[in-house]
């Protein structure tokens, strides 16, 4: 069964407030982990220790309505929370995915391979990863889908955005595969992170990526510059983002969106009418990826 886990930065005295509100919005489990690299030691007799910094975690079906479940938190109480909502990777804890991670291909000539094991085709093109806590290994459908479609695209000399980058796997296979250039872009400060140590771990040109925050894009400077705009977050942001993938997008230039379940793919195309008509280019275990070209 595939989830969905919203993540809130959080105080200690919010922390109570905000699992109940996760429970009482559909949330099947709620957990919390250090925000911040504080070790919690030994506490004394009937101390319950928490951390300055938390990070709070609930875990949602994958059609959950996540709009509207965060409309249900109280404005007040989210404010420095810095809410995310991720699709969570199939995997038990956050590095057990080494154990059995082994090289995938997408395509004819294209390998995402583990970055502590040996390309499997050494004439083949293939990226190394480690995607350590942001997501995106290759083994989702939804990134499973996008790879496979990159890999058929004419992607050299390309200007590439990828908005919601987690690990940066789409924006670094998209280099590898011969574009010019590539934004990355992402809410979690992590993401970024992961991006740039895997652009460094396939060799790539520190120019040819730029990282940034959502809130540090200048729309205005790159509006219709990228041949490519890929995005692989979830049905609710792709139709909020909706207006800014496409202002990226030059004329003539793809749009690659996927995070979304087959049953949501009719509403989010007809919401993308009549500015570009995406159609269902592949599916996956009840996962989708649209593509679409925007009219010159």
């Amino acid at each position: 069964m595939s989830w969905l886990q919203l993540r809130l930065d959080a105080r200690p005295d919010e922390l109570e407030k905000l699992e109940g509100l996760m429970l009482a919005t559909g949330s099947v489990a709620v957990t919390m982990e250090d925000n911040a690299d504080n070790a919690v030691l030994e506490p004394g007799v009937g101390q319950t220790p928490l951390w300055i910094q938390t990070r709070v975690t609930g875990l949602y079906p994958a059609d959950a309505d996540m709009d509207a479940i965060l409309a249900k938190f109280p404005t007040k109480l989210m404010g420095l929370t810095n809410p995310r909502v991720e699709i969570l990777e199939d995997k038990d804890w956050e590095r057990e995915w080494m154990t059995h991670y082994q090289p995938m291909q997408f395509g004819q000539s294209f390998w995402v391979c583990p970055s502590w094991l040996e390309p499997p085709d050494p004439d083949a093109i293939t990226m190394l990863l480690d995607p350590g806590l942001a997501f995106g290994t290759g083994t989702h459908p939804t990134t499973a889908l996008c790879l496979t479609e990159l890999a058929k695209m004419t992607l050299r000399k390309q200007h590439v955005v990828d908005y919601g980058c987690g690990s940066g796997i789409l924006g670094v296979a998209a280099l590898l595969l011969g574009a010019a250039d590539v934004m990355a872009v992402d809410n979690d400060p992590q993401a970024l992170v992961a991006t740039v140590d895997n652009s460094q771990r396939n060799s790539i040109e520190p120019a040819s990526l730029a990282v940034f925050l959502p809130e540090q894009v200048d729309i205005d400077r790159h509006m219709e510059k990228a041949d490519v705009v890929i995005a692989n977050i979830l049905a609710g942001p792709l139709v909020t983002l909706s207006d800014t993938l496409l202002a990226l997008l030059k004329p003539g230039g793809s749009l690659l969106l996927s995070g979304l379940l087959e049953k949501q793919a009719t509403e989010l195309c007809r919401h993308y009418l009549p500015r570009i008509e995406l159609r269902i280019a592949a599916e996956k275990d009840g996962w989708v990826c649209l593509l679409g070209c925007l009219s010159k």
